[in-house]
């Protein structure tokens, strides 16, 4: 009977819901209730593995331009990203995606260049394309464009970047607790002369990598020194090297480099060795992120690992309660996921 009505179906060209509905023997409605994931609790099971069973075997697809007229939404969501090279920001992407797709949604990615001025001008091209939210990971802390976003009234969520005073949903990472465990890790290795190379304290990751580092030093005891603890412009290889550079010419004894993330950490390689040094042996290194291939550096970097993927899925699951008024995300619009950390051939004890 299926079959036939298959055959039908494809006679006349697109499928439609009706079609679905006509198949299932159900009301549109219902097909409707049961095809989208949101309403499918809606309706009773049987009713709804029949419904999709018939949408597979039609090869029914949804229109979204029609579903947009009828909800006043166009379905599809901003996706503002700060350098899409560097490689902590595709499985955030995915993540977001993957979680948008299973609700009905499309995203549109904009890759800024950290550039404020492209960013104003991928924010109103979105504008006008009327997407219905924004997930953004180009916040600074002090940050215009998001003010001027929050006053239109549009939704819009931080995905590993937060503002200071909370106003805006965010999904981000522990940072002083993932700066934490790799200060911890050195210590307990027995190294003294720790130094930090960080990325922009204008970026929340900047700053609370930075500041978390300073808070677990004097945990330990261990003395702060402002020449041995450096941030730089941007979270990149080049600026790794040249703040690892300024550090070691400056002629302060380090046994140890945090870095702020992986690329500023593979920076630091290149001039230990311009200088003779050897990690670990001489100094030793670790990085933040735990980005693809950081396993294959040499020597393979210790890390912290963020659950990149999982972040984009939280923003995306923030975002979407918004669009639903289920969240207020001045009060529970925050996801704030662990850090652990990957110990590799990049640290060793100081030497003697």
């Amino acid at each position: 009977m299926l079959g036939v009505a298959v055959r039908k179906v494809n006679e006349r060209g697109r499928v439609t819901l009706r079609d679905v509905a006509r198949t299932a023997g159900v009301h549109p409605g219902t097909a409707s209730r049961a095809l989208n994931e949101q309403t499918r609790s809606l309706v009773n099971a049987e009713t709804a593995e029949r419904v999709l069973s018939a949408a597979e075997a039609l090869g029914y697809q949804p229109n979204p331009i029609a579903r947009g007229l009828k909800t006043r939404r166009s379905y599809t969501i901003g996706v503002l990203i700060p350098d899409i090279l560097n490689p902590l920001f595709p499985p955030i992407i995915r993540g977001i995606e993957d979680r948008l797709d299973q609700a009905g949604y499309t995203s549109v990615i904009a890759n800024t260049e950290n550039d404020p001025e492209r960013e104003r001008i991928d924010f109103r091209a979105m504008r006008a394309r009327q997407v219905d939210g924004f997930i953004t990971a180009t916040a600074r802390r002090d940050h215009a464009l998001l003010d001027e976003i929050v006053a239109l009234g549009v939704p819009v969520v931080l995905v590993n970047r937060r503002l200071d005073d909370a106003a805006l949903g965010s999904a981000t990472a522990d940072d002083r607790a993932g700066i934490k465990l790799a200060v911890d890790h050195l210590a307990e290795l027995g190294h003294r002369r720790i130094a930090f190379i960080g990325g922009p304290t204008s970026l929340s990751t900047g700053l609370q990598r930075c500041e978390g580092f300073k808070a677990v030093m004097r945990e330990h005891g261990l003395r702060v020194e402002p020449k041995l603890t450096v941030v730089g412009e941007s979270f990149t290889m080049p600026e790794g090297e040249r703040l690892c550079r300024h550090l070691l010419d400056g002629g302060k004894a380090v046994t140890a480099i945090v870095a702020g993330n992986d690329l500023m950490a593979l920076g630091c390689y290149d001039v230990l060795g311009e200088h003779g040094w050897v990690c670990p042996d001489d100094v030793s290194v670790v990085g933040y992120n735990d980005m693809p291939f950081s396993d294959h550096f040499n020597p393979p970097l210790t890390t912290i690992r963020i659950p990149h993927y999982e972040l984009g899925v939280a923003a995306a699951d923030l975002l979407l309660a918004q669009l639903e008024g289920s969240s207020d995300v001045d009060g529970h619009g925050h996801v704030v996921l662990e850090p652990s950390l990957v110990v590799r051939g990049s640290t060793a004890p100081p030497p003697d």
